[in-house]
């Protein structure tokens, strides 16, 4: 068999020395590397920036010192903000918001082995956001700051014509800070560009707000500027300024003020112009000879119908003529519907009597002229559940306008002198006996100063204009018509509705503390009418409720009547004792007086509610202020 021998290969000289040198070479690369990394430390990765400004490949300090004069100094200089046209200055630093260089630039930091990347700025380009600090406390502060500085509290406007007289009071809205909305804004804008910012707040609107305000008294001032002239047919009337002012009135509905016209008010300054062949007439009540109540049906008539009179005026009033002008509106002649119709007075179910009281007085032409005026006013007055009835809004003031007369009144004093409105009080005792009887909850009601024998005791009433009133409610679920007629001694007030009780009853009990009057001289230049003395005594009056014939309901009222004094005409005598100074406490004077009381002069009684005097003069009635009425139970 055949043998291979080959023979061992070894480097040449020349070859050893060239592969050792690649060798060191190689080694002192790695070991200059080596040097380059732990001389040069860590570094930001090539291309960084932070809010614009490039930090790539600078180490830690130089890195930090940037950050710090490049955006962290800048981040400090002074905000604006602008509050309704008020510039507000917020020093970032002060605020407890500020930009952290050390903590910008310390999570980018990198050890970077690659001396080209370092040298030659090798790397992929990012862009880093500073780290701002909030400090909590400081910020809160600030935001107590903005509460102090802007916080406004809402105020309502209000708006109101008169005649020709605009009167507007412009509301305000409220303010107060958008807390987060603050802090949001300083946060994210000390990074920024310095630029005046709005400062974030939440408004609070008045009911009707600032703009609709203004924009409602531009049109209440441009609607009261001049006349509107109607058109209809043939007729052109003109509606004055003053009449637009007294008929406009506003309502506030979802933000705004809303306008509204009275057309019955527009149409009454017109209606002498307007061409009318009948008038409306409103459905009314009367009582039949038989006694039963029956409707008066309503009745359309002739002429411009409010509400379409007053559609038309208001789509011009918005333009304002006080520079010169006209403003005219053309309206349709038709029918005028009466207010109250046959179907609203079926409506309200009025089946039963509920009671009747008649007031006889003597007679007396300016007595039955201001009862009758009286009795006229209350004639078919309708009382819904839950209203209120006031005599003295009912019989309204009593003036000769009002259709009252001058009558015997008892002045200051007990002094007798002439008064508009004499014996109305009659009227309201009527009306307040036949309530009482009907059911009706007392509200307010005064008895005479003394008692007056034609009178209940404990079961009358007067009225004093501007001083008291005489008031009851109709508490049940029903509605109430009051009735009234007139003789010339006498005044008889129904009331009709639906019954509640089976009956009602009252209760007398007896006068106690009985009080003597006191004899008193006056002297005849000064007009003296002499008077007899009334006693003065308290009583209780119980109002009892029945229902199949059980007592469920049981009211007390107490009525104090002071003694009325005997006035006697002449000196009063040095010596002689007058006899009747001691008379009887228990006889009473069948002509006291009965009436209206005189406003401006009311005595002071027992339980803080106020007294009076009357006093009277055979076959004469006169005015007086009513006296102290206590309720109980």
């Amino acid at each position: 068999m055949a043998e291979s021998h080959r023979r061992q290969w070894r480097p040449t000289r020349t070859q050893a020395i060239a592969g050792g040198a690649v060798a060191g070479v190689f080694v002192a690369l790695l070991v200059v590397v080596g040097l380059f990394a732990a001389l040069s430390g860590p570094s930001v990765p090539s291309g960084t920036t932070v809010n614009g400004v490039d930090i790539g490949g600078m180490g830690r300090d130089e890195a930090v010192l940037t950050v710090r004069e490049q955006v962290a100094q800048p981040a400090a200089e002074p905000l604006e903000f602008d509050n309704a046209g008020e510039t507000i200055v917020v020093k970032p630093r002060q605020a407890g918001v500020w930009v952290n260089a050390v903590e910008t630039v310390d999570p980018l930091l990198r050890q970077e082995w690659n001396p080209l990347a370092r040298l030659f700025s090798v790397g992929s380009e990012q862009e880093v956001e500073p780290v701002v600090v909030v400090e909590e406390d400081k910020l809160e502060r600030q935001m107590g700051a903005f509460e102090r500085l802007i916080t406004t509290t809402v105020s309502e406007s209000s708006l109101s014509v008169d005649g020709t007289t605009v009167d507007y009071v412009p509301g305000q809205q409220g303010r107060t800070i958008d807390v987060a909305g603050a802090r949001e804004a300083i946060i994210s804008s000390i990074t920024k560009p310095r630029a005046a910012q709005e400062l974030p707040v939440v408004i609070e609107e008045p009911t009707v707000t600032v703009a609709n305000a203004e924009a409602a008294n531009a049109f209440a001032v441009a609607a009261v500027s001049g006349p509107v002239k109607v058109a209809a047919g043939d007729v052109v009337a003109e509606i004055p300024a003053k009449v637009i002012g007294d008929a406009l009135s506003f309502t506030a509905v979802d933000g705004d003020y809303v306008p509204s016209l009275d057309g019955a008010v527009l149409y009454e300054s017109i209606a002498d112009e307007i061409k009318v062949a009948e008038q409306p007439r409103d459905a009314s009540f009367k009582v039949r000879k038989n006694g039963k109540l029956r409707i008066v049906p309503s009745r359309a008539g002739g002429g411009i119908e409010d509400d379409e009179l007053a559609e038309k005026v208001l789509g011009v009033l918005d333009q304002d003529v006080s520079a010169g002008g006209e403003r005219e509106v053309i309206v349709a002649e038709g029918q005028r519907q009466p207010k109250f119709t046959t179907a609203d007075a079926e409506a309200l179910g009025v089946k039963d009597k509920l009671s009747s009281f008649t007031q006889k007085f003597d007679y007396a032409a300016y007595r039955v002229t201001n009862i009758g005026q009286a009795a006229e006013y209350v004639n078919g007055t309708i009382l819904m559940p839950g209203e209120t009835f006031s005599m003295n809004d009912t019989i309204n003031e009593r003036t000769e306008e009002n259709g009252y007369t001058v009558g015997t009144i008892i002045g200051p004093g007990g002094v007798f002198e002439d008064a508009l409105g004499g014996g109305v009080s009659a009227a309201t005792t009527a009306v307040w006996t036949a309530a009482f009887f009907a059911g009706m909850e007392r509200v307010d009601t005064r008895a005479h100063s003394v008692y007056i024998s034609r009178y209940q005791p404990g079961l009358e009433a007067t009225v004093a204009w501007g001083i008291f009133d005489m008031k009851f409610r109709n508490d049940s679920p029903y509605p109430v018509v009051i009735t009234t007629k007139m003789t010339n001694s006498s005044m008889t007030v129904d009331f009709w509705g639906t019954k509640v009780y089976d009956n009602i009853e009252a209760e007398f009990g007896e006068r106690t503390s009985i009080r003597k009057p006191e004899t008193i001289y006056r002297k005849k230049k000064d007009g003296c009418s002499p008077q007899n003395g009334i006693p003065g005594f308290s009583i209780n009056v119980d109002r009892v409720f029945y229902q199949q014939d059980e007592e469920v309901k049981r009211e007390t009222i107490r009525t104090y009547y002071r003694a009325a004094p005997k006035v006697v005409c002449g000196k009063k005598p040095k010596k002689k004792k007058d006899k009747n100074d001691d008379a009887s406490q228990d006889v009473p004077n069948d002509d006291a007086p009965t009436g209206d009381a005189p406003a401006g002069d009311e005595p002071a009684g027992d339980a803080g509610q106020g007294a009076g005097q009357q006093s009277g003069v055979e076959g004469e009635t006169f005015e007086n202020i009513p006296a102290q009425e206590v309720a109980t139970g």
